[in-house]
């Protein structure tokens, strides 16, 4: 097992598939860090930036439950990690970060709207 930091900045876009839920046993019970700090964890769509390819993540993030993550919504992730794993003949890759935040939408400025038009909208000659 080991872990690798990812470098956000070449996956392109990042946007939430699932909002952030508490992570749990199979009991039903909270999972906890190390600390004893709540996980929740947050399934995220990443295309690689030169591909058509899109992987479906899940990250998980202690402490806090992240906030204003929408399904739809494009994130941010701060300090990303890959776990490679191997258990019982089994193996994978477990993600954790910092924190996932949800980016802003851009501002849109008077200049950047389409002027409206005037006229009919219907077919030339109809009124």
């Amino acid at each position: 097992m080991q872990n690798k930091p990812i470098d956000v900045a070449r996956l392109g876009v990042m946007r939430c598939v699932i909002a952030p839920e508490a992570r749990t046993t199979q009991d039903g019970e909270l999972r906890r860090d190390r600390e004893g700090q709540v996980q929740w964890v947050t399934a995220l769509s990443v295309r690689q930036l030169e591909s058509r390819r899109a992987d479906v993540i899940n990250v998980v993030v202690s402490g806090a439950q992240p906030t204003g993550v929408a399904e739809g919504a494009e994130v941010r992730v701060t300090n990303l990690w890959a776990n490679e794993w191997a258990i019982d003949g089994r193996s994978g890759t477990s993600w954790r970060a910092d924190a996932i935040t949800p980016v802003p939408p851009a501002a849109t400025s008077g200049s950047d709207l389409m002027p409206a038009t005037s006229g009919s909208r219907g077919k030339a000659g109809e009124k």
